[in-house]
């Protein structure tokens, strides 16, 4: 059989082989093991959403949705013109207060969740080299592995000394040495729990303006923002507080309700850009998925009212920023190392170096640490390489991913066994 071709007596067919990615992969080995969502003797340290239910400071959880009998029907590949104006209000008034350039109805798109947002807009790109940072969003690997045909992906290694950050330099000179004509990024990052904000922030969209480069945010952990002395940041961080023209700066945000507002299951996004490169996402989807459901978009609507949204973005701040602090304190006392402490998202992104062997080493310390029913993301995972370019081991074999996603009674059950592992380690 030539290298590539099909093998017809596989059980897949004509079908390639998947691989899980990341997080998926850690919960299908959790399963073969018992596990399943929610269950009382699992602690999930790889969690990657956020605790679901209703928490101290928390409006109550939406649970009631009125269906119009339009609603029945196909929508809008766009999405419904209600949602789309109330994203584009909310854009408005949390980041573009005063500025003469503001977004509209027409500078939102509506997809089922970040992922097919982010799946339309590499859809839609063209031929381009696109720069990405290490480490990053498990998926984005085989998203570009989809359009490796017409696309050249170019990693920007970011360095532990910045914390795994992307600065604005790393950035331009980024830009100049590859001659990049877009740009992907997670801000607030997954898996490091690092923030771009700031004049950092600030210089990165006025640099892609100044490029042409088209910056892609994904800024789905953009409300889990906490200060350098471990309290909840005053508000959330986006790139859109620092465009001049919403409809001539390259600059494309993602964001939904999945993350910040809680509601992974209704799998709602949007894409929030110059209304032409919104539209070319939104036609993409007349192949991909056929636009989305109007009822989950309805129930967006009460999450985005001004007075809901704003008290359960808060909440979520001080209730997750507890658990930050008590989830860094314990991983520090248990000898495990970080470059630096997150500031943002649900995730510590932290080193085994110090840890006796073999837990030194993540695949290991994930294997060991579900005998003890608590499931962990090693780093490898964020190690984004399209095509498998990169050969030999991922620098990051001795990093973790550490969720505290879950409830703060689960995290402890979790950070608790792990102590007791790493005890009988030693």
């Amino acid at each position: 059989m030539l290298d590539g071709s099909i093998d017809r007596q596989s059980p897949r067919g004509a079908f390639r082989e998947v691989p899980y990615m990341g997080v998926i992969f850690v919960v299908d080995e959790a399963h073969k093991r018992g596990f399943w969502n929610g269950h009382p003797d699992w602690s999930n340290l790889g969690q990657g959403q956020p605790e679901v239910g209703l928490y101290e400071g928390a409006p109550p959880r939406i649970d009631q949705v009125k269906i119009r009998p339009e609603d029945h029907a196909y929508g809008r590949l766009e999405g419904i013109d209600e949602l789309r104006e109330e994203v584009a209000a909310y854009y408005n008034r949390l980041y573009r207060r005063g500025m003469s350039s503001q977004y509209t109805a027409d500078n939102v798109a509506i997809a089922n969740g970040g992922r097919l947002a982010l799946t339309r807009a590499m859809a839609a790109l063209g031929e381009v080299k696109i720069g990405y940072q290490l480490p990053d969003y498990t998926a984005y690997e085989d998203m570009f592995n989809l359009h490796l045909a017409r696309m050249e992906p170019i990693a920007v290694p970011t360095r532990e000394e910045d914390g795994f950050q992307l600065t604005s330099s790393q950035y331009r000179e980024a830009l100049a040495a590859h001659d990049l004509d877009a740009f992907v990024v997670s801000n607030p990052c997954n898996p490091t729990g690092n923030v771009i904000q700031g004049d950092e922030l600030a210089a990165i969209v006025e640099t892609s303006a100044e490029q042409r480069t088209t910056l892609l945010l994904d800024e789905f952990y953009s409300h889990f923002i906490y200060t350098e002395d471990g309290k909840p940041a005053d508000g959330p961080v986006s790139g859109a507080a620092y465009i001049e023209d919403v409809e001539r700066d390259p600059v494309v945000l993602f964001d939904g309700l999945t993350k910040s507002f809680r509601y992974p299951g209704w799998r709602v996004g949007w894409v929030v850009g110059p209304k032409e490169m919104v539209e070319t996402t939104a036609r993409t989807a007349s192949s991909i998925d056929g636009g989305p459901s109007r009822i989950a978009q309805l129930a967006a609507l009460q999450a985005l009212e001004p007075a809901q949204a704003d008290q359960e973005t808060t909440a979520l701040r001080v209730n997750f920023v507890k658990k930050r602090n008590l989830m860094v304190e314990r991983l520090e006392a248990m000898g495990i190392r970080f470059a630096k402490a997150p500031l943002s998202t649900f995730y510590c992104w932290a080193s085994l170096d110090q840890l006796p062997e073999p837990l030194d080493n993540a695949m290991e310390f994930f294997w060991r640490a579900l005998d003890y029913q608590v499931m962990t993301v090693p780093g490898k995972f964020f190690d984004v390489n399209p095509g498998g370019a990169r050969s030999g081991d991922s620098p990051y074999e001795r990093w973790m991913r550490f969720s505290f996603g879950p409830p703060m009674d689960n995290m402890v059950m979790g950070l608790d066994r792990l102590a007791e592992m790493l005890k009988k380690a030693l």
